[in-house]
């Protein structure tokens, strides 16, 4: 994994206007002023000892805490339940029409917190390359605002009708993808396919994010034999199959995993449409199949590094996403028995891990990529985590403000959550 910063490849600089952040609550309970300049956290100091030459953020009654991220969104099928329903078959999308989506759905996560995001892309069968390249203008598109990666998902790598999709997967990482992936589950022969991916990565020097639902013990130590060692990274999601396994087998396939160093995105909101048997990330869910979780206490013991992802946004698979990295862990906290530290770390610390970016610290010389929510500590923030300001590269890029309003007959209260407050944000 990288120990820099990574840097635009859209060539946005970092913001060198100097902000101070004044009155804001760490997650250890010190209230301090914070300031950032060229992309980074500058200073962090008491209260009223940092000058202010730039500009000023109130954020008195606010939480401030390392921005989550998204390591595992599908931006190419976002937003698409309503439309597919509508023409009653998987309908043709155009590119113009990927574009607007995929920029849709990342702004709409970079608002509730996550300043970086991995997309699955498919590539190959009908839409042979067109999605990649409508994901990677929504890439160019966002620049200065929020850093969107490609992984190129291609359908098929083995035999004669997989010759096209390795062609393809090498193409996509010459346009821009990066990251190389799929679901070897759905492949005629899988290790073939985690094969011909891992060949692919080694190529171009590129890290690895592959789908696959975990409920195979023996091919799931084959994949972790084969993903050992390699320099870049192998992410593997969402392993919820795993969960359904006996208790001593998972144990084993957990052990497998954490020796070969895989990193496991699991979904808390239930698997992705990517995994589905028989059907492809447009198909609705199989009738009667309870969606699961990858058993996360369990991987943690083992030593497996486990971060949490948003899944599916609004498409078949998953038509009610939001999308938003504390709702996922919020679902840790309550579902899995994560301490609230915890939960908050796997769509943090260990979402950007296992991206390949820089760990943050609200502390001197880190990253300025932050999340400011109302609120006192990090249980108040996955409980009413309604209010934001998310920061990137130091700067502010996204302000939401939610107002409650009480009324009877004679008055009506205003209220800001999750308690009395200013209803304003601003600086």
């Amino acid at each position: 994994m990288p120990d820099s910063p990574p840097q635009p490849s859209d060539g946005a600089p970092a913001d060198t206007t100097t902000v101070v952040l004044c009155g804001a609550r760490l997650a250890d309970g010190r209230t301090v002023d914070v300031r950032l300049g060229a992309g980074r956290v500058e200073a962090v100091g008491t209260v009223g000892s940092l000058p202010v030459h730039g500009t000023r953020v109130d954020l008195t009654g606010y939480l401030l805490l390392p921005a989550p991220a998204e390591p595992h969104a599908h931006a190419d099928t976002a937003l698409t339940a309503l439309a597919v329903r509508a023409a009653g078959e998987g309908p043709s999308f155009s590119a113009e029409d990927v574009q607007r989506r995929a920029t849709e759905a990342t702004l709409l996560q970079l608002g509730h917190g996550a300043t970086a995001l991995r997309s699955h892309v498919r590539i190959g069968d009908a839409r042979q390359l067109g999605g990649m390249e409508a994901v990677l203008q929504a890439r160019r598109s966002l620049r200065g605002l929020a850093d969107l990666t490609a992984v190129a998902v291609p359908r098929l790598l083995t035999g004669v009708a997989g010759a096209d999709g390795l062609a393809m997967l090498r193409d996509a990482v010459k346009m821009g993808a990066g990251a190389v992936g799929g679901c070897p589950d759905l492949d005629p022969d899988p290790a073939g396919y985690v094969e011909a991916v891992l060949n692919v990565a080694a190529e171009h020097g590129c890290p690895v994010d592959l789908h696959t639902e975990g409920d195979d013990p023996a091919r799931l130590a084959r994949l972790a034999a084969m993903a050992g060692g390699i320099r870049q990274g192998v992410t593997l999601g969402p392993c919820a199959g795993l969960g359904r396994l006996p208790a001593e087998v998972a144990a084993r396939a957990a052990d497998q995993l954490a020796a070969a160093g895989v990193t496991v995105v699991c979904l808390p909101q239930g698997a992705c449409g990517g995994v589905e048997r028989g059907g492809d990330q447009e198909s609705a869910p199989r009738p009667g199949v309870e969606r699961g979780i990858a058993p996360v206490r369990l991987l943690l013991s083992a030593g497996v590094r486990v971060a949490a992802g948003s899944g599916a946004l609004r498409d078949l698979s998953n038509p009610v996403g939001r999308g938003d990295p504390l709702e996922s862990a919020y679902l840790l906290a309550s579902r899995s028995g994560l301490r609230a530290e915890e939960a908050y770390g796997a769509v943090s610390t260990a979402a950007r891990a296992a991206m390949g970016l820089p760990g943050i610290r609200v502390e001197a010389g880190f990253p300025a990529e932050l999340l400011a929510v109302r609120g006192e500590d990090v249980e108040g923030a996955l409980s009413l985590a309604y209010s934001r300001i998310v920061i990137h590269r130091g700067r502010v890029v996204a302000r939401t403000s939610a107002v409650r309003e009480y009324c009877d007959s004679a008055t009506a209260v205003a209220l800001e959550l999750p308690r009395q407050g200013r209803s304003d944000l601003g600086t």
